[in-house]
């Protein structure tokens, strides 16, 4: 992957002729299959609901503490 900035809005996804397009910032666009759209999806929640969790648990007291030690 040649960009590595983390962007903070979503992507515009639409449905066109069979295919799912998928048009993001930075310039991000591609097409994949409806069925490529599906898995994607799932993974792109099950891995946000995680990213989530990290970001809340370095918020926790005694993970700040952990870190100043490192």
């Amino acid at each position: 992957m040649t960009d590595s900035k983390v962007h903070d809005e979503p992507s515009d996804v639409a449905a066109d002729e069979g295919e799912v397009i998928v048009e993001g910032p930075g310039g991000i666009n591609y097409s994949m299959t409806p069925e490529a759209a599906e898995t994607t999806a799932e993974r792109l929640t099950d891995e946000a609901v995680v990213g989530r969790g990290q970001r809340h648990l370095r918020r926790l007291p005694a993970n700040e503490a952990k870190d100043r030690d490192r």
